[in-house]
């Protein structure tokens, strides 16, 4: 009788081992993919905002639907942009901006040569 309830304790002490063993992969599995997938995305999101906020008239811009233009004016949420030698303005919301970069100037190109 004594046996058979030391028996017992011991396999209800090991369930919960193979309870822990079961959940640590899923755990491990959600820390790879935190950082694998969920930080970097969230860092590529930080970035594009502070290109957002410092954007200013006559910058460069790429649409997220492949419009590339030069920005003409910027309201609170919209920003209008030309886009060819004919100056074809276009206002597009923030949101659908990609990227922003700063114009090379000519004189900058001289100076690294």
């Amino acid at each position: 009788m004594t046996f058979s309830l030391q028996y017992c304790a011991l396999n209800s002490q090991s369930g919960t081992g193979s309870m822990l063993g079961m959940i640590a992969p899923f755990v491990l599995l959600f820390v790879v993919m935190y950082f694998l997938m969920i930080r970097p995305q969230k860092k590529k999101e930080k970035q594009l905002k502070e290109q957002l906020d410092a954007m200013r008239v006559g910058d460069n811009v790429f649409t997220i639907g492949g419009i590339v233009g030069r920005i003409a004016s910027i309201a609170d949420d919209e920003v209008t942009i030309y886009t060819s030698v004919a100056n074809t303005m276009m206002t597009f919301k923030k949101s659908a901006i990609a990227s922003v970069s700063r114009p090379v100037l000519e004189t900058e190109d001289e100076e690294e040569k």
